[in-house]
Formats: C-alpha cells, structure tokens, sequence
C-alpha cells in the first residue's frame, strides 16, 4: 500500500494532475464496467477551458504519496459529492475514507443538512461504509453506453 502524507485541497494548478487520477481509475483500476464503458465515460484525459471551470466550482480534497495525487473527492454547495476516485494502487486502502472524513467535515461547517452523491458500481460499497444509503438505483447514459448507479445519501443532521 502507498504511504499517504497529509491530505489537504486541491489549488487550480493540481487541475491537470487531477484528470490524471480520474484516468487512471477510471481506465486502469479494477471496475464492474465493461472496457466498452470505461472509455465512454473517460475517453481522453480531460482539460480545457470546461475542466477548469467545473474544478473551480467545487473544493476538492487530495491525496498524494509525496509524489503525485493518488486519489480526490469533491464537495460543492448543497452537499453534493461530484468526484470520488481513486488510482489502482491505492484502492483497497484508507485514503477513500479519509478523504470522505475530510469533505464531511467541509460539510458540516456549511451546515449542509446532508451529503449526496450519484455512486458508480464500483464505488457503491464505499460510500456504503462510511454510512451512505442508496435512494434509487439508476441507469444513465453516457456517449453509447449504459451505466447503472445509485443515488446515495448521508443526512448529516439528525431530525428532531
């Protein structure tokens, strides 16, 4: 497993690096998605004017082995979880749910009532265990290709 330095947020010049990572998982690491799927979802490596203004809109926790970013989660307003990836050699460890503990705590000092997110196949059990519970499963499209997923939900404020 690779040792992790301290998490901290993503700055505008780690927005290349971040599309790296999204690659790499998405392409590289081990999936319930069909080859077909994959490169639907991520054909290229993303950049450009679009990439850098849907990064901006966000605040987004990372993740490095000391060397470059082994995994990122995103949060934005309303609570919702956009981006959750992590790179093949640092799945299976810690670094998914301590990144998670790091964007619940941006949330809770929003006062965000909850945390959403749309999970794929793959990172369902994930956010199962760090107390998500699935609202609806789904099936999207992207490109030709479809994919299921669930809308997941964590309430952050208990009901009175």
């Amino acid at each position: 497993m690779p040792d992790f330095h301290p998490l901290s947020w993503a700055t505008p010049t780690d927005h290349a690096e971040l599309a790296d990572a999204m690659f790499d998982a998405v392409r590289n690491g081990p999936s319930k998605y069909r080859q077909a799927q994959r490169a639907a979802w991520d054909p290229v490596r993303r950049s450009g004017a679009e990439w850098e203004s849907r990064l901006a809109a966000k605040d987004i926790a990372i993740g490095r082995d000391g060397i470059r970013i082994l995994g990122f989660m995103s949060i934005e307003d309303g609570g919702y979880i956009d981006f959750a990836f992590t790179r093949p050699e640092a799945q299976g460890s810690d670094l998914f749910r301590r990144l998670f503990e790091l964007v619940q705590e941006r949330a809770r000092a929003a006062d965000e009532p909850r945390l959403w997110v749309h999970a794929s196949l793959m990172a369902q059990s994930a956010f199962a265990a760090v107390g998500f519970s699935v609202v609806e499963h789904q099936i999207v499209q992207i490109g030709d290709q479809d994919f299921k997923r669930a809308m997941m939900e964590k309430p952050l404020v208990i009901a009175v």
